[in-house]
């Protein structure tokens, strides 16, 4: 039988060990550390995704502040609000809600959220600084995979790890901490040639495509791993598990595997820099 990697036992796990954290910086800071999401327009699965954090944080005793803006919102009024949140003592950690609207550059944005607030690893400078081994906040998806694969003690080093999915928020990223736990990895995308050739030498195949079940049973080689990193309509993901876990030494069911993790990883970056903010202040 293969193992189910459970993101949601998990995610319940690392936040009870971050409850205890919070109180321990309420009383360092005199107050809750924040987490400030800004939600631009009213693109329902955002606001659906962004309640969900808000819940999270209020789990473990963070402050959620939502800050909402009009989905006319240009790129300069974004960065200008961003820019009073980075100097909010009170505020720990910034997220910017993905996708915005489309007259809006996101990654000017990404760039614009101070790095020590970058709790969601997306601003460039968090980037590179992974890609290069060094400290930096990881993109919270990527992070969370990780954290899963590793708390069921799944082999990483030397295995071919193919990542069908190219975003700058999830395939990318993903790549780059994979690479530096030793991995070889292939990275695919809409231009690939010889997809299902490719996807079948995968000992690690990781679904980051946005299409409901686009990895088939005939992708794929026996006793592989399946991360499936898709939330599609009618809660499936990008793999086809009902025909591929039964040939998987293990993947992560859809819902309960990797969405839990990237609200964990989120949650835990937001402490780390509450704590990193204690430490300054000393």
């Amino acid at each position: 039988m293969p193992i189910i990697l459970d993101g949601k036992s998990l995610s319940k796990k690392i936040e009870e060990d971050l409850k205890g954290r919070v109180e321990i910086l309420k009383n360092k800071l005199g107050f809750a550390p924040k987490l400030a999401t800004i939600l631009v327009g009213d693109f329902p699965p955002s606001v659906v995704y962004v309640n969900m954090k808000k819940r999270a944080c209020e789990r473990i005793g963070l402050e959620s502040e939502i800050v909402k803006m009009e989905e006319k919102t240009s790129t300069q009024e974004l960065v200008d609000k961003i820019n009073l949140l980075n100097i909010d003592k009170s505020v720990c950690g910034i997220l910017l809600q993905h996708p915005v609207p489309k007259q809006i550059d996101e990654r000017v944005c990404f760039d614009a959220i101070a790095i020590e607030k970058d709790v969601d690893g997306v601003n460039s400078l968090s980037f590179g600084s992974v890609a290069m081994g060094k400290p930096a906040y990881k993109c919270a998806t990527p992070s969370g995979i990780i954290t899963l694969l590793k708390e069921y003690q799944i082999p990483l080093s030397g295995k071919h790890a193919v990542i069908v999915g190219r975003s700058a928020i999830l395939g990318k990223p993903l790549a780059q901490l994979l690479l530096n736990e030793d991995c070889t990895v292939t990275i695919c995308h809409s231009k690939t040639q010889n997809l299902k050739e490719i996807v079948k030498t995968g000992d690690i195949v990781v679904g980051a495509v946005g299409k409901a079940n686009f990895i088939t049973s005939d992708m794929i080689k026996e006793n592989v791993i399946l991360v499936d990193a898709g939330y599609n309509e009618g809660n499936v993901g990008d793999i086809d598990l009902q025909n591929c876990s039964s040939k998987s030494f293990a993947y992560t069911p859809v819902p309960g595997g990797v969405g839990p993790m990237t609200i964990a990883s989120l949650l835990t970056q937001t402490v780390e820099a509450a704590e990193m903010l204690v430490k300054t202040e000393v």
